[in-house]
């Protein structure tokens, strides 16, 4: 049985935020990856267009989740449903670091309204 410890995730700093990776290929995860987010006071994150669905958990803190466009403020304990290509942002208003936990499918890929590509190396 494959077990990550906490000191074996691996740390990925992206727009503001860190990633933290526990579940993906290099862990030995076949299908899904997951990892924890920390989103500083003040963060606000660029809208990105997921290309598969993603589970998004407020651990802590307060965070404003705006997804196709409609804004809601989220608590620690919300889970918003990124359904595959939606549009997808979060800020952090508060003056305290948000923990998401975020779990989604091997391959995840974003897309920036620049029309950019990102791979998050944490999902595949």
């Amino acid at each position: 049985m494959p077990i990550v410890r906490s000191s074996d995730a691996v740390t990925h700093e992206i727009h503001g935020a860190r990633f933290v990776s526990y579940a993906g290929p290099r862990t030995g995860s076949e299908q899904l990856c997951a990892w924890r987010g920390e989103i500083p006071a003040g963060t606000r994150a660029p809208a990105h267009t997921v290309s598969h669905e993603e589970i998004f958990h407020l651990l802590v803190g307060e965070l404003l989740v705006t997804l196709d466009g409609t804004t809601e403020r989220v608590r620690a304990g919300d889970t918003a449903i990124v359904r595959a290509g939606s549009t997808f942002a979060v800020e952090n208003p508060t003056g305290h670091t948000a923990l998401s936990w975020v779990t989604s499918v091997i391959g995840l890929t974003a897309r920036l309204a620049d029309g950019s590509r990102i791979a998050p190396p944490w999902a595949n």
